[in-house]
């Protein structure tokens, strides 16, 4: 009898010792951090539906101050200490597929739902500094996935820059940037641990520092800034929780302009990378911005289909141009610095005045303007027709027109030094130029394995 109580006994205790593990390597022995444990869950499964732009049941995710509110229907998302009267719990537990969230997708993971459990049972303790901050904003800089060797397939090219020197051209890819070789389209270098698209790619003035700018739509936005010639990433500037969309080094090349879907513009000291200021005027995604000649003012184009001009020294808007029928998605600086040129989806170019926002002149092309970029006097458009247009910044004329292309071409640059224009497409095609008689220098698939 008392060899069989042992062999219980001791069965009983295997059991229980096994339990108490399990439980302990899934919750933990020390609290859990919401900003290093349970704000990257809301980001990556949460966000999307239930972001500042879309909050489905009135639930918003986007900050912990957000995320303790009621919704529409008036039960609260969040009860510190109480799980049980916790709305966003109860609906990430329930078996109800169409209860349950994400209402798109896949259960949370057992894992990330015991940690959010434990979290409430904790209290829900806030650990960053401020509680109306976006959560992209507290969390660690997440390690981005690496990209495929081989690309099964192209991808469209909407960031696309040369180096300073002309000799290598930049495009944005999945998960990564790539370096190619100017004259003969052969890759030189990849970079990886970049946000999932790329909108927007810079190199610094000295040609030491590449900026890559984007972010999962929706997620997260930010501007990575690498080592251009080893790939090292250096830091991560403008972090939010939608993408960035455009990054601009003013002319002297100590400050960095991000900006983005979260509708607001950042300026930060470079390299340093301390944010000077925060500019929030547009109501929609701001598509594009650019510095005047002398580095005081900053115009932006928006999808809220206005263009405005700020100064940089105090943040104040200075004049809202409001002459475009749609959203405006380009924006680059006459030469005289006195007028301003935007373009976007009513397929025209417009300048106006810097002074009073009154539009001067336009300059109709035969597709949606999807970027304008200038260096020196030339400005060149990328546009849903399938070409590149070369417009003379001064005169206000196009120059020529780059054909070729057998998709919609969604990002351009200029190099003064050697005269070469380049064009990226919605294919992955990209194609150089010589901008001296428009000869056709080289063309290739900017997507590493894709011939």
């Amino acid at each position: 009898m008392n060899i069989r109580m042992n062999i219980r006994m001791n069965k009983l205790l295997l059991s229980l010792s096994t339990l108490v593990f399990t439980v302990c390597s899934v919750h933990g022995q020390d609290d859990v951090s919401f900003k290093a444990d349970i704000a990257p869950v809301l980001i990556n499964n949460c966000l999307a539906c239930h972001g500042p732009k879309k909050a489905e049941g009135g639930y918003r995710v986007d900050t912990f101050e957000r995320f303790l509110r009621e919704g529409d229907s008036g039960a609260v998302a969040i009860t510190a200490g109480n799980h049980d009267e916790s709305e966003s719990l109860r609906r990430i537990k329930s078996e109800d597929e169409f209860e349950r969230m994400p209402l798109e997708g896949e259960p949370l993971a057992s894992a990330d739902v015991a940690l959010i459990e434990k979290w409430i049972t904790e209290g829900a303790k806030y650990d960053a500094e401020d509680p109306k901050a976006p959560l992209a904003t507290i969390v660690p800089a997440p390690t981005h996935p690496a990209p495929p060797e081989a690309y099964p397939r192209s991808v469209p090219i909407t960031a696309v820059a040369f180096s300073p020197d002309g000799s290598q051209v930049v495009t944005g890819g999945y998960h990564e940037v790539v370096i190619w070789n100017a004259a003969d389209g052969l890759m030189i270098r990849r970079i990886q641990n970049v946000g999932q698209r790329t909108y927007a790619v810079r190199f610094s003035k000295d040609g030491q520092h590449l900026v890559a700018a984007g972010g999962a739509p929706g997620r997260l936005g930010e501007a990575r800034i690498f080592n251009a010639d080893s790939g090292e990433l250096v830091t991560v500037l403008g972090t939010t929780s939608d993408v960035v969309l455009d990054v601009q080094f003013n002319p002297a090349g100590d400050k960095l302009a991000v900006a983005g879907a979260d509708s607001s513009i950042r300026i930060f000291d470079f390299p340093a990378g301390n944010l000077v200021r925060t500019i929030s005027s547009h109501s929609d995604w701001i598509m594009a911005i650019a510095w005047d000649n002398e580095g005081k003012r900053l115009a932006s184009a928006s999808r809220d289909k206005t263009a405005k001009l700020f100064d940089i020294e105090t943040g104040e808007l200075l004049v809202t141009y409001s002459g475009h029928s749609n959203p405006v998605k380009g924006v680059a600086f006459h030469p005289d610095n006195e007028q301003i040129y935007t373009a976007g989806a009513d397929n025209k170019i417009h300048w106006w005045k810097a002074a009073d926002a009154k539009k001067a002149g336009e300059l109709g092309l035969g597709g949606e303007v999807y970027k304008l970029e200038k260096n020196g006097n030339v400005i060149t458009a990328s546009s849903a027709d399938k070409s590149i247009r070369q417009i003379d910044a001064a005169a206000q004329k196009e120059i020529r027109n780059y054909g070729g292309h057998a998709d919609w071409t969604l990002s351009s640059a200029f190099h003064e030094g050697t005269k070469r224009i380049v064009g990226g497409a919605f294919d992955g095609a990209v194609k150089i130029w010589n901008a001296e008689d428009g000869a056709e220098v080289v063309t290739f698939v900017a997507a590493p394995g894709v011939k």
